[in-house]
């Protein structure tokens, strides 16, 4: 019994033994877990903060970074237009440059910072995107109203309205601030709708052509909404684009000249250097003045005939009315903000796809309901309008793309140290400097988007401490562009405004350019003014009773020669 007792008792402790000795492997077991655990999750936050540290710590600087081999991919882009006069290869052979200089010469590296650190990362851009999308709806509205034969019925319209030679010359500047949507949709239609009007009246063709073009870019680069202020936006990076815009306007000395001399000259009857001859030759009625007359006999224009004036009227007012609701929707009008603070706060890039979307959507129901065009033509429109914009997009991209170059080459921080450096009293000359070197530069490529692309961003690095004077420098520079584009006999302004006027192209320019170097001129000292007196409210006055006085003695010198 207590034999039994005993080896229960040794039973019971053994069990208890390995009880313990279970439960103390268990314990083991589950530390040995814990333990592994949290070394795996130290190990993971030292991986994880290694990771970090590494992501965090900026990418290798380039030998070149911030010195003046950063200016050299723009100056190469320059350089090239002035001599090859083509801006595409232009400007990606100074992205090329710029991949060289960052990647240290390295095939691999470079041919990555092109695609991967430019094109592809600039295409990705939000921003960006709305802008190219924003073209695009444009280009297809263009050609809508083109088919629709809107802009043939507000010519029949003018026909029977306008009594004077007068009336037909400033019917034409009118019909050509209305188009302020796109230069090339400005030239193609305002020359096919006057020339039966302007023909009627002794216009010279030379004359018509004068008045198509300077209401084409110049009236385009002053407009909210057009695609010349879409592009401009785009180029000014690190910025409110949009609203730099708006404030850059009453700068835009040569554009607002322009116009001014336009009105001034039709109404005071001036005319001087070859144009005078033109239109001396139109009274007689002579039209054309030189022999050479490739449109004399041009076939008429095959137009849709059940196409009226509200067919113009409608698109592009309802294109500006949804635009505008889109930037202020975009700014948060309709959450409570007011107008004016939600149109400088808005997203011209969203806002302006919106808009340009809704107005499309208009247009095409517009004509499906009143049977002008099928559903199928209005779907075949949209890409042939894509095709119209197909230069505008490259330009765009190259544009965008050389930047993000310079960017990477660190050409704002050394750009804003050469800044601080130099003399302030000079400043004040730059934005006249800037405007010569944008009628240079646009003369010689014949493309305004080009010089904006190139010049705009380098503005807004040199001035980004000094916000008035950059607003007049980028004005200078959209108004040197717009202004060497006007006089460049080989712009696709210049030549499709020869074409909508069905004028010789060299007389075109021959006549053009004593008017367009006469707004320059007066642009220019404009520009030193306003470089001092930094106000739109005392330079744009001097700069409009300057353009007046200049036109008055040359009507009384043409008169008593």
């Amino acid at each position: 019994m207590v034999f039994f007792i005993l080896r229960s008792e040794q039973f019971i402790s053994v069990i208890q033994n390995a009880k313990r000795m279970k439960r103390g492997f268990m314990m083991k077991k589950v530390s040995r877990r814990k333990i592994v655990s949290v070394v795996s999750m130290v190990l993971l936050c030292v991986l994880m903060c290694s990771m970090t540290v590494f992501a965090a710590e900026e990418a290798p600087k380039p030998e070149l970074y911030a010195t003046f081999w950063a200016l050299v991919p723009p100056v190469v882009a320059i350089a090239l237009a002035l001599i090859t006069k083509e801006v595409y290869s232009s400007l990606f052979v100074g992205i090329l440059v710029g991949a060289l200089f960052y990647s240290g010469f390295s095939f691999e590296g470079t041919v990555t910072h092109i695609f991967q650190g430019g094109i592809i990362s600039v295409l990705s851009d939000e921003y960006n995107v709305g802008i190219l999308v924003f073209l695009v709806i444009l280009g297809a509205m263009v050609s809508l109203m083109n088919r629709a034969g809107g802009s043939a019925a507000f010519g029949r319209w003018a026909g029977r309205h306008i009594k004077t030679r007068v009336g037909a010359q400033l019917a034409t500047v009118v019909l050509g601030a209305l188009i302020f949507i796109d230069d090339y949709f400005n030239c193609l239609t305002v020359g096919s709708v006057m020339r039966p009007v302007t023909d009627k009246h002794n216009v010279s063709r030379a004359k018509l052509a004068y008045l198509i073009d300077s209401t084409a870019a110049p009236v385009c680069i002053i407009a909210p909404i057009s695609s010349w202020a879409a592009a401009v936006t785009g180029f000014v990076k690190g910025e409110d684009g949009f609203s730099i815009f708006i404030q850059a306007i009453p700068y835009n000395f040569y554009a607002l000249l322009t116009i001014v001399m336009m009105i001034a000259i039709v109404t005071m009857k001036v005319d001087y250097g070859p144009m005078k001859i033109h239109e001396d030759n139109a009274k007689k009625g002579d039209i054309y003045t030189t022999p050479d007359r490739p449109y004399e006999n041009a076939s008429t224009e095959v137009v849709n005939h059940n196409g009226k004036v509200i067919d113009l009227v409608i698109p592009i007012i309802s294109l500006i009315v949804c635009c505008v609701i889109g930037m202020i929707y975009t700014g948060g009008f309709f959450s409570g903000t007011d107008f004016v603070t939600a149109f400088s706060k808005s997203d011209a890039s969203v806002g302006l796809v919106l808009g340009s979307f809704f107005g499309l959507v208009i247009t095409i129901v517009l004509y499906m309901v009143r049977k002008v065009l099928s559903f199928s033509d209005c779907m075949s429109c949209i890409p042939e309008g894509f095709k119209a914009m197909v230069p505008a997009i490259m330009i765009l991209t190259f544009a965008w793309t050389l930047k993000a170059m310079t960017d990477s080459l660190g050409a704002a921080v050394y750009v804003e140290e050469l800044v601080k450096s130099s003399a302030g009293s000079l400043m004040n000359f730059l934005p006249a400097i800037i405007f010569l070197i944008g009628c240079l530069l646009a003369f010689a490529t014949g493309t305004s988007w080009g010089t904006f692309g190139i010049l705009i961003p380098i503005v807004v690095q040199a001035f980004a401490n000094d916000p008035k004077l950059m607003i007049i420098s980028i004005s200078a520079c959209m108004a040197g562009a717009v202004c060497g584009d006007h006089c460049s006999p080989i712009s696709d302004t210049t030549i499709m405004a020869s074409a909508g006027a069905q004028s010789n192209h060299v007389n075109h320019v021959s006549t053009q350019l004593p008017y367009a170097m006469t707004v320059a001129a007066v642009s220019f000292v404009t520009y030193i003014v306003a470089g001092f007196v930094q106000s739109a409210w005392i330079a744009l006055p001097f700069g409009i009773v300057l353009m007046l006085a200049v036109l008055f003695v040359i009507k009384k010198r043409t008169k008593s020669a």
